[in-house]
């Protein structure tokens, strides 16, 4: 019998979206590569989408093959990467609230691989993000499943390299206060998917046994 999942793929897709997609790369983004021209910008994309996408992929793959030898759970896995989300998000949503800061972004080296290699840790591939693909390939109950979550992954990673070539098109004119709402209201739910890993991180432990999931939680195995 194959295993049961609460969540499917679109699940998982709005997951990756959330933790490790393209709305939280492209401000930082255009930062950065402020007064470089489009030739360089598009290498340093590529680079930062490859570099990026091996290390989810590394990181999830090897994190999940450690958690036996470490005697760590996919629940405290879940916990950790909820309360690293959460603190994230938090301080996300309060920046609104705080002073502007004035200094400007330290500039890119000339290198386009040194560049990205700034760019993708922690702007592209989040520690909370890997937290979550570490437990999703940890709960994988088989290889189909877990191509799946790897298959989203690249998807996720692919919407992240279109978002770095087109950003400073994408962040002119109106389209940048429908990405400051939209923004808004992601910070929001950032908090809550966060505040969710932490409680099925928690009932999975047996802390929370009264505690059911809703629709927006971790898959289970």
């Amino acid at each position: 019998m194959s295993p049961h999942y609460v969540h499917g793929p679109a699940e998982i897709f709005t997951f990756f979206f959330v933790t490790l997609g393209p709305l939280k790369v492209l401000g930082p983004f255009v930062e950065r590569t402020r007064g470089l021209d489009q030739a360089t910008t598009r290498q340093i994309a590529l680079r930062a989408f490859a570099i990026g996408t091996i290390a989810a992929f590394a990181g999830g793959l090897v994190g999940s093959a450690m958690l036996g030898p470490w005697d760590v759970s996919i629940a405290a896995m879940a916990l950790t990467g909820g309360i690293i989300f959460f603190l994230v998000a938090l301080r996300q949503l309060l920046q609104g609230y705080e002073p502007v800061a004035a200094a400007p972004p330290e500039p890119l080296p000339p290198n386009p691989t040194t560049a990205a290699l700034r760019l993708v840790f922690p702007t592209v591939v989040t520690p909370y993000g890997i937290a979550l693909v570490i437990s999703l390939l940890a709960a994988s109950g088989g290889g189909a499943r877990t191509v799946t979550i790897l298959g989203i992954l690249v998807l996720v990673m692919l919407l992240n390299l279109l978002a770095m070539v087109y950003a400073k098109q994408i962040m002119a004119g109106p389209m940048v206060l429908v990405l400051q709402v939209f923004g808004a209201v992601l910070a929001v739910l950032q908090v809550a998917l966060a505040t969710e890993f932490i409680l099925w991180g928690l009932s999975s432990m047996g802390v929370l046994p009264n505690w059911h999931p809703g629709e927006a939680t971790m898959p289970r195995p």
